[in-house]
């Protein structure tokens, strides 16, 4: 498995040349003193434990439809009436085991204090015609589609933050309290309950156990999509970019770029832009994003970040191996020192079994 990182203002694109047309995707952010140290841990760690997840996953279901065909001779019957139901229910069952052994490994990480720090997560699958979205935090997912000549924003996920109704009755319940202080008033934040402290902004995290007995949780969200002909590209990025830029300026700035290539650095660059314009003389938010580019030919990913200058200072120096494509569609391989409180990661996933191969939910989203 090969993850991928990069420098913030420099234009590299991933490729994973592993199973066939299996990718997965993800930009993790980490806050608190120590930030940096959990989104690194996260970004290095998660992939294997959801393949390990799916390969559990993929165990049960041969074994059950082995049995099924030993007892019934019908196969192919029975696996064509289920595989929807049981499909969902794999997906959703990996994405939440392996956030939920994620989050445990992290806590038993002594060389990384996570107490008062950690880390958001939006994560996307792409398996096929398929693409299975799970997110904690405020960082979000948002769909490229096409309607005649008009590029259409579609959402993906919900900004999960703590004024969220059926988040603040969680929170409330764990005796956590919900609260936005007097110098921000539009700033919802979860806090202990008999101190003010320490004010996170979002309802769901890795890492931040302080907050975990009061309503915080490390349980994402999972959401589905079947791939249409005319959805373009998907979007993962951190809240510093949502908070500048609209869905629809988003997806036109990445439509807009030149080359595929530059397109999170276009958008970067503009996030960076709009918040230096809007509040102009106040710390600009680290901003992270991932492009993945959809349709028949091979998927390219692309990914950039920009931390301000204390970010930078907080992190350490990583070694990476990353791969890159240059312009003749060549795979390079090479070495980078990476500084990042925003860790992206890329990689691939174990081969899927049949039962793992397509998707239906409640929560699936159809072009309107």
């Amino acid at each position: 498995m090969k993850i991928g990182c990069h420098l913030p203002d420099t234009d590299l694109k991933f490729d994973y040349t592993g199973e066939k047309d299996v990718i997965f995707c993800g930009v993790f952010d980490g806050h608190g003193p120590l930030g940096h140290k959990v989104s690194q841990f996260i970004r290095d760690n998660l992939p294997s434990k959801l393949s390990a997840a799916i390969e559990i996953s993929q165990q049960k279901t041969i074994k059950y439809y082995d049995a099924n065909d030993a007892e019934t001779g019908s196969f192919d019957d029975a696996y064509d009436d289920n595989n929807h139901n049981m499909s969902l229910a794999s997906w959703e069952g990996c994405l939440l085991k392996s956030f939920d052994e994620m989050d445990e490994y992290l806590a038993q990480e002594i060389n990384t204090d996570s107490y008062c720090s950690g880390c958001t997560a939006v994560t996307l699958i792409k398996q096929g015609g398929q693409l299975i979205v799970g997110n904690l935090g405020d960082s979000r997912a948002v769909l490229c589609t096409r309607d005649r000549d008009q590029l259409i924003p579609v959402q993906l996920t919900v900004d999960l933050k703590p004024d969220i109704p059926s988040e603040t009755s969680r929170i409330v319940n764990c005796e956590g309290r919900v609260f936005a202080a007097e110098e921000e008033p539009d700033v919802y934040r979860i806090w202990m309950p008999d101190d003010d402290c320490p004010g996170l902004a979002m309802s769901r995290a890795f890492g931040d156990f302080c907050l975990k007995d009061y309503g915080l949780i490390s349980v994402p969200d999972v959401f589905y999509r079947k791939i249409t002909p005319q959805d373009e590209f998907v979007v993962l990025a951190t809240d510093g970019v949502w908070d500048v830029l609209t869905n629809s300026e988003v997806i036109n700035i990445v439509a807009s770029a030149p080359r595929r290539s530059i397109a999170a650095k276009l958008l970067v660059k503009r996030a960076v832009r709009a918040w230096r314009y809007k509040y102009p003389g106040s710390k600009v938010d680290d901003c992270a994003a991932i492009c993945l580019f959809l349709g028949e030919q091979s998927v390219l990913l692309n990914s950039q970040s920009y931390m301000s200058r204390k970010s930078r200072q907080r992190s350490k120096h990583l070694n990476r191996t990353k791969s890159t494509r240059n312009e003749d569609n060549e795979t390079v391989y090479g070495k980078i020192g990476v500084e990042l409180e925003r860790a992206n990661s890329l990689s691939k996933l174990p081969r899927l079994a049949r039962g793992m191969s397509k998707r239906q939910s409640s929560k699936y989203y159809t072009p309107s």
